[in-house]
């Protein structure tokens, strides 16, 4: 953080943030593969409804709830990341294994 940035503040705030959302990168990724590998189907339904849900429907409203109502600020928005990150690839793997978009017609 220090090349960004000299603000103590700033460093501490995002280190936080790297520390917390690194913990779901490697599953993140693997989601987000699979999602696109929806895309390359021909189905871009199921992605978007799986992004819909994951983001607009756990993210937004747990970092409320968790940044203000719980207290913990910042680092409330990070573990919301992280398992709205989470979310999204175990959702992603599990619907990509049920095999429905097989059967999209493009």
């Amino acid at each position: 953080m220090g090349i960004f940035t000299h603000d103590p503040v700033v460093i501490r705030y995002g280190a936080n943030c790297l520390r917390i959302i690194s913990l779901c990168y490697g599953l993140y990724a693997y989601g987000l593969i699979v999602v696109q590998a929806f895309n390359g189907a021909g189905d871009t339904f199921t992605p978007s409804m799986i992004n819909l849900f994951c983001y607009w429907v756990v993210q937004l409203p747990l970092a409320f709830l968790l940044g203000r109502r719980m207290g913990l600020g910042p680092n409330g928005i990070y573990f919301a990341v992280l398992v709205t990150e989470t979310l999204l690839a175990l959702i992603s793997i599990y619907v990509f294994r049920l095999g429905r978009w097989k059967k999209t017609v493009v």
